[in-house]
């Protein structure tokens, strides 16, 4: 029997339908992490892989892995060089299944290039994974081994390698296997988990049992806009903060105290966008039909999606299933105990006005090459800013509902701005860089280099309040959500206390520090919202998130202690949890990420552990941050996030 299976397998490489590697069984090298070690890989010789392969790579402008990953979870690969080891951080959109990857050389050698903020700056997609840049960088010379480490690897995975080229050209990427990696429903093809849906009976008999879900916001005590009936003061109209007996809050509409308890990127079928389908169609089981699919521009070039979310909401709902998804997510909301819209949000959600909901204003010259500065230096800027802010704000000027809005995400000068004078240095000429020019005629230091950019970013703020002041006076300045507000330079904190009502930033953590939130709040005397934290895992196939954890019912005990933490400080008066749907399996449009961070899943079903979280946290967050009630102590086990891994193996 077994002589007759190699004769037909023998007889398909003839003919040519099994691939080179089917046939010719190549070694591979497999690298098996324990899940004890805080950081667990191995090293390969490179010449054992592929022999022949130059030392000095100079000549080349990919890396190209063939590689099997059993895992999700994101891996750093890396090169031992003449001058060191130098490596980034790979995700695989495929986890068992074999695929080829092409990874651009200049990732190791050079930093990144300009981008408007730090996910567009360290994410880059690729069509098989994504890659987030990090590390050393440096000279590809001396080339003589691989290396792939991962920290603290969920369930003892594996990844193999059996082959590594060179090329001067793109490749491109390949799915190597036939069983589609996405099946019908856009869930992972290639792995089993508890609840995962196998029949479109099954999703019908769940969402049925949902719908006929009878809601009550009781539990919550929420006024009508979502402020707490346990206390009130003078109201406006309008949200507003007051600080009441030592403590930060907003105060709603009506006069109650309020705290906005949000969630980032509110779209019903938001998740499940596949994207460049064209370009990978043998991933992917069976397509949305036409009316799911769609172009759009990306950098100047016409990209196809499909949108799994949209079609299993059209499978739940039928022809009406856009309105009926919007009427869900405010049922959802109001069980679950979440009274903001937050930023990234769809309109048709908050248009509904029955959230409180933020805002972010658009078109107010933030630049893609200045690393998310403007040129405030250009003769139309000022008049440009105030243009684009009265036209996105006279709509809701009048409107209860409004938070306030946010002037930009992350931006990616901060702590980079001597690189930033040399990039507009080096540029085309602008402005901007006539204005740098002669400021640094007169002396040129690295802190004259600093001082110009922080005096622009001041100039910017400035502008863009003045005009939100001029047009609509009613609602407040949530700010810029920075990255770290911990490593800000105080300065920075400085010019803000001046012109934004709230400091917001981004904090992916176990939790926000409280020396970190202590500074911000001495030195601005401003209440502090955190615009986006998450958690995630790898059962679903997916990367698992700026933060990890063991399993989905982790990643409610890791909502838990991070929220209620973060509200027990008194100047802390807002969250938005990232996300609503999970990301897209095969990553999103702009920078590739698939991240496991939503609330729902693909197929238009809550995660259960990590909604029943959020309604527990949401019921007591008022006596936390009153100081009547302490946070939950139940920490998440092994969680950890995504820095950079130390130069450690098998430790």
């Amino acid at each position: 029997m077994k002589k007759t299976t190699q004769r037909v397998l023998a007889a398909l490489c003839v003919l040519g339908v099994l691939s080179g590697h089917q046939c010719n069984s190549p070694k591979t090298f497999k690298i098996q992490f324990d899940s004890s070690k805080e950081v667990s890989g191995k090293k390969f010789a490179i010449k054992d892989i592929s022999p022949g392969l130059p030392e000095n790579w100079d000549d080349y402008n990919y890396v190209v892995l063939e590689f099997k990953s059993s895992t999700s979870q994101r891996f750093q690969l890396g090169f031992t060089t003449n001058w060191g080891y130098n490596d980034l951080r790979v995700m695989s959109y495929v986890p068992n299944g074999w695929n080829k990857l092409a990874i651009p050389l200049k990732f190791y050698r050079e930093l990144p290039g300009a981008a408007v903020d730090l996910a567009a700056t360290f994410n880059q997609p690729r069509y098989t994974g994504w890659v987030n840049l990090g590390g050393k960088r440096g000279p590809l010379h001396g080339v003589d081994s691989v290396g792939v480490r991962m920290r603290v690897p969920i369930g003892n995975p594996t990844i193999e390698i059996r082959s590594i080229s060179l090329a001067v050209e793109d490749p491109g990427d390949v799915y190597l296997e036939e069983v589609p990696a996405v099946d019908e429903f856009g869930q992972w093809n290639l792995g089993d988990w508890e609840d995962k849906a196998h029949s479109l009976d099954q999703l019908k008999s769940e969402w049925e049992a949902e719908d006929n879900e009878v809601v009550s916001t009781s539990d919550y005590n929420y006024s009508k806009y979502g402020g707490y009936l346990n206390d009130q003061v003078k109201g406006t109209g309008f949200f507003r903060t007051e600080k009441i007996d030592g403590r930060w809050w907003f105060v709603d509409p009506e006069g109650y105290l309020f705290l906005s308890v949000g969630v980032d990127c509110v779209n019903p079928g938001g998740g499940g966008n596949a994207k460049e389908i064209e370009k990978r169609r043998n991933m992917f089981k069976e397509l949305p039909p036409k009316q799911f699919t769609y172009k759009r521009m990306r950098r100047g070039e016409e990209k196809s999606m499909a949108s799994f979310g949209q079609w299993n909401l059209f499978r739940r709902y039928g022809n009406d299933y856009k309105q009926k998804s919007l009427d869900l997510a405010i049922k959802r909301m109001d069980k679950w105990g979440l009274n903001t819209i937050a930023n990234w949000s769809d309109s048709d959600v908050y248009d509904l006005n029955h959230k409180a909901f933020v805002l972010q204003v658009r078109d107010i010259g933030i630049d893609f090459g200045l690393m998310g500065l403007a040129d405030v230096y250009a003769p139309d800027f000022k008049s440009n800013v105030d243009k684009s802010i009265k036209n996105y704000v006279e709509k809701y000027k009048d409107n209860p509902w409004v938070l306030g809005y946010f002037i930009g995400n992350e931006p990616a000068w901060l702590e980079q701005e001597e690189r930033l004078c040399g990039l507009i240095l080096k540029g085309e000429d602008r402005p901007i860089k006539t204005e740098l020019s002669k400021y640094l005629a007169e002396s040129d230091t690295p802190q004259r280099r600093v001082d110009f950019i922080q005096h622009t970013f001041q100039t910017f703020l400035k502008n863009v309040d003045e005009a939100i002041e001029k047009y609509d006076p009613n609602h407040l300045n949530l700010g810029i959500r920075f990255g770290n507000v911990l490593e800000i330079d105080r300065n920075i904190l400085e010019i803000c206390k001046d012109i934004f009502d709230v400091l917001s930033f981004n904090c992916y953590d176990l939790y926000p520090k409280e020396e970190m939130m202590d500074r911000a709040l001495e030195i601005t005397g401003l209440p502090m919202i955190i615009g986006e934290y998450h958690f995630g895992t790898v059962d679903r196939g997916m990367a698992q998130s700026l933060w990890q954890v063991n399993s989905q019912k982790e990643r409610g005990v890791a909502y838990r202690y991070y929220t209620e933490k973060a509200y027990s400080h008194p100047g802390l008066i807002g969250t938005a949890y990232f996300q609503w749907c999970d990301q897209d399996l095969t990553g999103r449009m702009n920078d590739g990420e698939n991240y496991n961070c939503g609330l729902i899943d693909v197929t238009d079903r809550p995660y259960k552990y990590q909604v029943e979280a959020m309604m527990e946290t949401a019921k007591r967050l008022f006596e936390i941050h009153a100081g009547e009630l302490a946070p939950v102590a139940q920490a998440p086990g092994r969680a950890r996030g995504h820095e950079q891994i130390p130069d450690l193996w098998d430790k």
